[in-house]
Formats: structure tokens, sequence, C-alpha cells
């Protein structure tokens, strides 16, 4: 079920990282088709416990039968409440794959996909207020350029943010062909999937909000984990990536590392691999998603 769901990235890499104990609590908080998931538990023993997350209904219906796993139905920016529901205060590790997965581009009706026709939503928890398309009738020309600019890293983000203000006046952009109608023009020659990808990417993290969530998830894993503790997170932008390398070398997103009186820095990770980890060659030729994914490890410190 879970290789057609989704192939997991780096999973022994993953493994490895996370330096399961037999008898630890873990928490894998992007759940999908679970196949990072089955390896933890492979990993664990009797006494162990496994915590996963996802907010999208349908990985829910790969849920594993097996009493030492418990999957809530969340988004990981809930990570410390809800453990705290199901009586877990701290963890021995964390595990994140920020990838959207395959499943969720392959489902037509979800929109996320350039693929397919279909209607602009790209909600991850199909429950939230704001999709693609009320995104695109409602922000304005100011907000459409930043977000394009940002999370979408589209050259041309200014023009393409006018093209789409003055497109809505005339007819609502509502579907994936009709969103492709309105931009073909602004599409450089040759890199007509690349540029499509691109946009796809700005308007999901705008409308799922990642990076906020992420940045929350972040924080809370300082809490949630026991001295010695891994956190491993997996992104596949260089944004995102960014939030998580600075948090795990300073414990904040940006400006300098916190120091006590005497100069020592104050921090609560310990970066175990000071260059992200990237897929083997032997991956990448298997599973192109993992061709953008960076893997970064730190390790919880105790208080000095």
């Amino acid at each position: 079920m879970e290789n057609v769901y989704h192939v997991p990235v780096m999973l022994q890499e993953c493994m490895d990282a996370l330096a399961i104990k037999p008898n630890g609590v873990y928490v894998d908080v992007t759940f999908g088709g679970g196949g990072h998931s089955r390896e933890i538990l492979k990993r664990l023993g009797p006494e162990g416990k496994l915590f996963a997350f996802d907010q999208d209904p349908d990985a829910l219906k790969n849920a594993i039968d097996d009493p030492r796993f418990t999957l809530i139905h969340q988004n990981f920016r809930f990570l410390k409440n809800s453990l705290r529901l199901q009586g877990v205060r701290a963890v021995d590790g964390v595990l994140a794959d920020l990838g959207v997965s395959s499943h969720q581009f392959d489902a037509a009706d979800r929109g996320f996909s350039i693929r397919f026709d279909a209607d602009l939503d790209m909600r991850m928890d199909q429950v939230g207020d704001l999709d693609a398309k009320s995104l695109l009738a409602t922000y304005s020309e100011e907000d459409l350029h930043r977000i394009f600019g940002m999370y979408g890293e589209i050259m041309n983000a200014k023009s393409l943010a006018k093209t789409i203000v003055t497109a809505r006046l005339s007819q609502p952009i509502q579907t994936v062909a009709e969103l492709k109608e309105v931009i073909q023009r602004m599409v450089p020659k040759g890199k007509e999937h690349k540029y499509h990808a691109q946009v796809f990417q700005a308007l999901r993290i705008e409308v799922n909000r990642e990076l906020d969530a992420l940045q929350e998830f972040l924080l809370q894993t300082v809490d949630v984990l026991n001295v010695g503790g891994r956190l491993v997170v997996m992104s596949y932008h260089s944004l995102e990536d960014r939030l998580v390398k600075n948090f795990m070398a300073k414990g904040k997103f940006k400006g300098a590392v916190e120091k006590d009186f005497f100069g020592n820095e104050i921090k609560p990770f310990l970066v175990v691999s000071r260059k992200a980890i990237t897929a083997s060659a032997e991956e990448l030729a298997l599973n192109n998603r993992s061709r953008s994914a960076k893997l970064r490890i730190a390790e919880k410190l105790g208080v000095s």
C-alpha cells in the first residue's frame, strides 16, 4: 500500500539518523503512506512506541495495525499539545519529511499537480478556509508578487502577479487549465514544466501556511525531545532548509546565537550533520523526487 501511495526518500539514512533505541518513544510527524513509520516499528521492541501525525484524511487509510502505534489526525504544528493528550511528555526522536506525498500529486481532484485539470484546491487537510482558487481571486498584486518571488523563486514574479490580477477582472481562475492558460505568456520556452511547478509550489506553501507551521513545529521540538534525542528533518525547498539549518544551529530562525554572561552559546541542539545529507546516486536513479531532498540531523543538548 505505502509503495503506491509514496516511496519514502532516504529511508535508511533517516533510520540511521534517528539512532533508534528499541524501548524508545518516537514521532513521525509526516506519516503519509507510512513508509518511514513501518521502518521505525521494525526497529522498536515490544516496549517501544511510535506516534505519527498527518492532517490529510487520505493518509488515515494507511494507519498501521500495531499496538505500539498511534496515528494522530493533526498538523504537526500541534505536536506538543497532541502528545500531551496522549500522555506523552518527552520522546527520543522526531522525524519530519516535508515533501508532498506522491499520492497527493497523483490524486487529480486535489489540484496539487500540473498534470491534471482540476479545481485549484491544494489544501492538505481539505477543511481549511483558504484554497488556491480563492487565493488567486482575493490576494493583492503585491501579495501575489511576494509569494511567487519568495516561495516559488520565480524570476518574473512581478509580471506574473500583474498578469493574474488583470486576467481575473474578466474571468475567475478556478481550474489548473485556466491558470495555465492565463500565465502561458509568462512561461519561458522549454522551461514549462519547471515554471509551472514553481507556481504551484508557491500557491501550495501559502495555502497551507507551510513555513509558519514548520517554525511552530521546530520550536516545540525543544520541549518535546529528551536530552540526547534526535531531530531529523528532510526538506525539499531552500526556504524550508534554511529555517531547519538555522534552528538546529542556533535554536532560532534568524540572528546570532544567544550567549550567557560568560560568553557561552545558549542553544538547544548539537548539529550532527554539519552539511545536509543528500540522496545516493542509486536512489536518484530510482526515485526522481529525491533529487531536491536535504536531510539534517540534530541532537538535543542537556541544560548546562
